[in-house]
């Protein structure tokens, strides 16, 4: 049975600054998400609640410190819908390196940012830049391979490029995690858009009227259940080589 939780605890992690196993931990997990349309049947805050979800997974099978997401990001190819707002790239690269900052003062080793929006790309040279600085080693996860082997794992067997928004990935992430910011009618919202070529260009509006490019027809909760619990169990590759290369 999926647990129904107030909008709060999902953005506010309760741990106080005594919980010397949290705070203390040798890495720390930040989610990233967005704040941008996801057609008429996911909220706003999609992107956010995928990244939240990956966090609280791996939190529950590895000891790390679960920090508050970051709730808006990269958008602007999402600007012709209402509702989206977006930080320019620059904004975001120096709130994250900003919060790498404190957390290396309070004597954390090692930082994995939860990437849950595609749009992100500044998260990957941020990364780069970090462990080049050498201050603290930084994971960005999941990656492609990541997200693929995910799919496989949950029986999806639509493509990452055909399945590429509000479709049937994040749709059945939130059927597993949060099902109640699922709008009736999802049923009937895929929409193929297989040339997208020029989108970073003309926007996803080019592409699509009702935001939605993929398949979420084909969405189930098991099949989310499936991502997380993948997710979940494969971060454990990234904390192993991140505090092997902290020490």
């Amino acid at each position: 049975m999926t647990e129904h939780r107030a909008a709060a605890d999902l953005f506010l992690p309760g741990a106080t600054t005594t919980d010397h196993d949290v705070v203390r931990a040798p890495v720390a997990v930040l989610p990233i998400g967005a704040f941008e349309q996801h057609g008429p049947h996911l909220p706003l805050v999609t992107d956010t609640l995928i990244a939240i979800a990956i966090t609280e997974a791996i939190s529950q099978r590895h000891k790390v410190f679960q920090l508050p997401a970051i709730t808006f990001g990269c958008s602007h190819e999402h600007l012709a819908f209402p509702g989206t707002v977006s930080l320019g790239p620059a904004t975001l690269a120096a709130v994250v390196t900003d919060i790498r900052t404190s957390l290396a003062q309070q004597g954390i080793s090692a930082l994995i940012v939860v990437n849950g929006h595609g749009g992100n790309y500044v998260l990957g040279n941020v990364v780069q830049q970090a462990n080049a600085d050498g201050a603290m080693r930084v994971g960005l996860y999941p990656g492609r391979a990541d997200w693929t082997e995910a799919r496989r794992a949950a029986g999806i067997t639509s493509s990452s490029h055909d399945d590429m928004h509000a479709g049937e990935l994040e749709t059945s992430v939130l059927l597993a995690a949060h099902p109640n910011y699922v709008r009736d009618g999802w049923q009937s919202h895929d929409h193929i858009a297989p040339d997208r070529r020029h989108l970073t260009t003309v926007g996803i509006g080019a592409y699509t009227t009702s935001g939605v490019i993929g398949y979420p027809s084909r969405a189930t909760a098991a099949k989310g259940h499936a991502v997380l619990h993948h997710l979940g169990h494969a971060a454990h590759a990234l904390i192993t080589l991140l505090i092997s290369q902290s020490t």
